[in-house]
């Protein structure tokens, strides 16, 4: 790089000897020094090439530092930049660079970081994840919303399905590689057509949601737009969130009430049945595009056909979210809802014990029935049903991206189970488990909303006994039993709940059958409200007197 021609009236004050410029200095950022040896500032300074008889090699050959071409010359002069050094030796002990390490070290370390089991990568973890495992196992488990899964589906959720993308269906996924993936998912559809013995030219799945809430809002995502009307069972009645709910104040608590609007039915408040006569006259005032049955806490029966003749009336799809009942719809041991509905949603957690999810049945094909009017943007009102590709177009690539295809992997093993006959006998048991406890519990004059039930869960008003939900629940909790707090109808709303809900799911797994356990159980739950009357409803109270819980069990 030759300068010499370069014309400038500002001298650029470069002398042949050597200038120090204490301005320009290169220092070493404080956060790498050590400590103990400090490292000064050191000036950058700018000498004249010398020629020292040396010779330069460049790619094995001589170089002659003096070749016109290779200089760097400013003004006519031969200039190199380097930094004075000192002569003397510093020894440093913090080392502020390390040598690269090797490919193989590399791989190696990668290896061993990548094979670690669980309590040598994170011991802090397994110790809670061990504890927790043994809290389930030893407890007594009574909240409705869980259960058990079984082992094979346990070990499919922590395989290597795990590692691959897949976004959208089988045969139109985004990503290569998903050969294998789609003959999974396509096995799960089957399963779960099978497991309720549904027609597959009549009947669609999707088991790619990631929750019945997610579930829902799909279904509502793929057939509404927003602003349009849904209508659910109350949630202070035993409805579900996700179906729509307001506050007392009218604040939105849910996207469904968010984005579309919601407007409830509720329970006859002398019998806490369901009262159709006014879901009926509400229907046909409020017009709703989907009219939803099915709830979270409602321990009685679903009347499915009056369902039917209310949508009809007011021109609404029929949707059954049955997510707490699907396993006692899968066992025949309830009515089913697709004898009726156009769309069913469900967890896959709960009564059907498998992993956490949610799945969607949607009708196709010719229509059974006339529906009232068309829905969507499309306004097709032909005689075929329309749902499949809105429905699956909202779960990917509306709401979802890929799916979990170690959670589909393990819902086909445990649809699977679902259609033995071992599922059947588990849930008639489950059946008479719950009634024994509602029949064990009106004896001791407790009061049950409807006066027991009809499926796995009962609801327990413990507002006569002066007592709330939230306090019993924090009770029982430090009697090592676990059940969860519930509005009762008549409530202003779920913040201080006056009752529980109870199920026999979990408890069913572990004994098997009625037996002296389980009634051991039964009393348990009912002493414990005498310890939360003993000490009173105060909350903090309880919590300083219940120290040994166990032991003041024993005593009463």
């Amino acid at each position: 790089m030759d300068l010499s021609q370069a014309q400038s009236g500002l001298p650029l004050g470069f002398a042949k000897n050597s200038i120090a410029d204490d301005s320009i200095s290169l220092q070493i950022d404080t956060s790498f020094r050590c400590s103990s040896n400090p490292v000064r500032p050191v000036p950058l300074q700018f000498f004249e090439e010398k020629d020292d008889g040396a010779p330069r090699l460049e790619n094995g050959k001589h170089k002659d530092h003096n070749n016109e071409d290779e200089e760097i010359r400013i003004l006519g002069r031969s200039m190199c930049v380097k930094r004075q050094r000192d002569p003397k030796p510093v020894s440093n002990p913090c080392k502020l660079l390390c040598s690269e390490p090797s490919f193989d070290q590399r791989r190696a370390a990668v290896r061993s970081w990548g094979n670690q089991p669980l309590e040598e990568a994170d011991p802090e973890l397994n110790e809670f994840m061990n504890k927790e495992k043994q809290r389930q196992f030893l407890g007594i488990e009574l909240i409705a919303s869980e259960n058990f899964v079984c082992r094979a589906a346990m070990e499919a959720l922590g395989s290597h399905l795990t590692n691959k993308y897949s976004e959208g269906m089988p045969g139109a996924r985004y990503y290569t590689g998903n050969h294998f993936i789609d003959q999974i998912e396509t096995l799960c559809h089957e399963r779960a057509l099978t497991a309720f013995n549904l027609d597959s030219e009549k009947w669609g799945v999707n088991v790619q949601p990631y929750s019945c809430t997610s579930a829902n809002f799909a279904v509502y995502t793929g057939l509404l737009l927003p602003g349009d009307r849904i209508m659910g069972l109350d949630p202070p009645s035993g409805g579900h969130m996700s179906h729509g709910w307001y506050m007392p104040g009218g604040k939105k608590v849910s996207a469904a009430s968010i984005f579309f609007e919601s407007f409830p039915y509720k329970l006859n408040p002398q019998t806490g049945y369901i009262d159709y006569d006014k879901l009926e006259e509400k229907a046909l005032d409020y017009r709703p595009k989907i009219l939803i049955c099915g709830g979270s806490s409602y321990p009685r029966e679903w009347d499915y056909a009056r369902f039917r003749q209310i949508a009809d009336r007011c021109g609404a799809v029929l949707m059954c979210d049955m997510a707490q009942i699907s396993g006692l719809v899968a066992a025949k041991e309830c009515s089913s809802p697709f004898d009726y509905c156009d769309i069913v949603t469900s967890t896959t957690h709960k009564s059907l014990r498998g992993p956490r999810g949610g799945i969607i049945f949607y009708r196709r094909g010719a229509k059974s029935r006339k529906q009232g009017m068309c829905l969507g943007n499309s306004g097709d009102c032909s005689g075929q049903y329309d749902f499949e590709e809105k429905i699956n177009f909202a779960v990917f690539p509306s709401l979802q991206g890929g799916p979990h295809n170690n959670h589909i992997a393990a819902l086909a093993i445990t649809l699977k189970q679902v259609a033995t006959p071992e599922y059947k006998a588990y849930m008639q048991q489950v059946k008479k488990n719950a009634q024994a406890l509602a029949s064990a519990l009106l004896r001791r004059k407790c009061k049950l909303v409807t006066g027991g039930t009809d499926n796995h869960l009962l609801l327990w008003d413990l507002t006569t006994l002066g007592l709330t939900g939230k306090c019993y629940e924090k009770v029982c909790e430090m009697c090592h039993i676990t059940l969860n707090k519930t509005a009762i109808f008549g409530e202003n709303g779920a913040i201080s709940p006056g009752g529980v809900r109870i199920e026999q799911l979990r408890l069913q797994v572990l004994y098997r059958e009625i037996t002296e356990n389980c009634r051991k159980s039964f009393s348990r739950v009912f002493r414990i409200t005498k310890i939360s009357l003993i000490f009173g409803i105060e909350l903090k109270h309880l919590l300083l007197s219940l120290q040994c819980p166990d032991s003041m069990i024993e005593q009463l």
